[in-house]
């Protein structure tokens, strides 16, 4: 036929009146399809206030400590040991720095460098931006140098030294610096390191790049000094 569709009319199916319904696989077979055989379920380990407590502790306690220079470690090198400088080192910190070649080029050490000026420099037990260090001759504990370790801002730790004048000439100062600077590195390695001399100091200048150290050309924070950064090669 043309010009309309034919259409023929198939009769419906008869219901039977069942239920189908699809099995549903236990919770256990579930589990063991995404978790493997015999998974179980466990419960979970309740942590104690206590336990939370000393968690919390340690995250501030390392947080804290990129921020200060408190319960720096000793640390050895082949012939010294250096460690923060406490109360009972005054008087071989006087006797060390009592020296016009040391006074003379360090701006913040009077002249004459007395036990009082030592005890001053050690300060607090309790060191936050600021620490010196102690760099002893692990032969006889004799003092060959001091190091100091600063916290500059946010982002910079400022090394500076001073070396006696028996343990000159002999690569203590490198010795003892490289080791500092390790410490520094360790403690603080969202941190640049930088220093301060006089670039006519051709013997302090010349530890500085033994250890690592570049010469920036920019003008430091006290008079005469350059900035000195380290750049390890």
């Amino acid at each position: 036929m043309s010009g309309a569709g034919f259409f023929m009319p198939v009769p419906a199916p008869e219901m039977s009146g069942r239920v189908f319904s699809m099995p549903v696989p236990a919770p256990e077979t579930i589990r063991g399809r995404f978790f493997g055989e015999g998974t179980r379920r466990r419960a979970m380990p309740l942590v104690s206030r206590a336990a939370r407590a000393q968690i919390r502790g340690m995250f501030f306690r390392k947080l804290a400590s990129r921020y200060s220079l408190a319960n720096l470690k000793p640390v050895e090198t082949a012939r010294l040991r250096l460690a923060p400088l406490v109360p009972s080192d005054a008087e071989a910190v006087r006797a060390l720095t009592d020296d016009p070649a040391i006074t003379g080029v360090v701006d913040f050490l009077p002249t004459p460098f007395t036990l009082q000026d030592a005890r001053r420099l050690i300060g607090p037990a309790k060191v936050t931006k600021d620490c010196f260090l102690g760099a002893r001759l692990r032969s006889d504990g004799a003092l060959a140098a001091v190091i100091g370790l600063h916290l500059r801002g946010d982002h910079a730790a400022e090394v500076g030294y001073w070396v006696g004048g028996a343990a000159r000439g002999q690569g203590l100062g490198t010795e003892a610096v490289t080791a500092a600077v390790g410490l520094l590195r360790e403690r603080f390695p969202h941190r640049f390191i930088i220093a301060q001399c006089r670039p006519e100091n051709a013997a302090s200048a010349g530890l500085l790049r033994k250890v690592g150290f570049r010469d920036t050309g920019d003008a430091g924070e006290l008079p005469g000094r350059r900035i000195f950064t380290f750049a390890p090669a």
